[in-house]
């Protein structure tokens, strides 16, 4: 028996026991959304009615940098945002004068998660998304990152010519890349999408520009 074992230690000598985490399937359902240029944010709604803004690394607080704005639109839309419910809530602070702009002369606030909110942007995807019913409809004064699709990483089915691709992901890119962006409708140039992995519970962004790994760049 080798000195150490776990075996022949005393109870309280012990290490504590870690599990080995449970990988998820790969090919499962996947939920593409547009990835929208602007500067992530967060409203945090307290169970007393409190209403929070965040940036990605910090609360705005009166006095400080309010990041383009956001704080004071929180303020501003307090009663409107209690409707989101106590938690937190991650977006995107975009339009005018941040990053791409989109030709906008206002600021938006984009809710990210699809799978609860909806709104009239998303609402034409409706009939490829599962468990519609079940999503609420975001406030007015906020809107929600467009579904660009919902379904299997690939089609296991499809039969395949010279030219086509039976990855959804490409396709999708493809797609806005080719009609630009579903947030502002005739916007040329959409920054990209965000994949949400339905098993791994995780997510994945892939831009058109600076994407590739690092000394590869073409």
């Amino acid at each position: 028996m080798l000195s150490g074992d776990a075996t022949t230690m005393p109870m309280f000598e012990q290490p504590e026991f870690q599990r080995f985490p449970k990988i998820p399937r790969f090919y499962r359902d996947i939920i593409i959304t547009e990835k929208i240029d602007g500067t992530n944010a967060q409203v945090i709604v307290m169970e007393d009615g409190r209403v929070f803004a965040g940036s990605r690394n910090r609360w705005l607080m009166s006095g400080q940098s309010d990041n383009y704005g956001f704080r004071a639109w929180v303020e501003e839309h307090a009663d409107e945002l209690r409707e989101l419910g106590p938690g937190r809530h991650f977006g995107e602070w975009w339009g005018r004068g941040i990053n791409r702009g989109y030709g906008l002369d206002h600021r938006r606030f984009s809710l990210f998660n699809v799978s609860r909110w909806r709104n009239h942007i998303n609402e034409r995807f409706d009939p490829y998304f599962k468990n519609v019913e079940n999503r609420q409809r975001a406030p007015g004064c906020c809107h929600v990152v467009p579904i660009l699709y919902v379904g299997p990483w690939e089609d296991d089915d499809a039969i395949l010519q010279w030219g086509e691709d039976n990855c959804f992901v490409r396709r999708t890119l493809f797609d806005l890349k080719l009609n630009g962006s579903r947030a502002v409708l005739d916007f040329m140039q959409p920054e990209g999408i965000v994949i949400y992995h339905t098993a791994g519970h995780c997510l994945f962004k892939v831009t058109f520009e600076g994407d590739q790994p690092k000394g590869k760049e073409k």
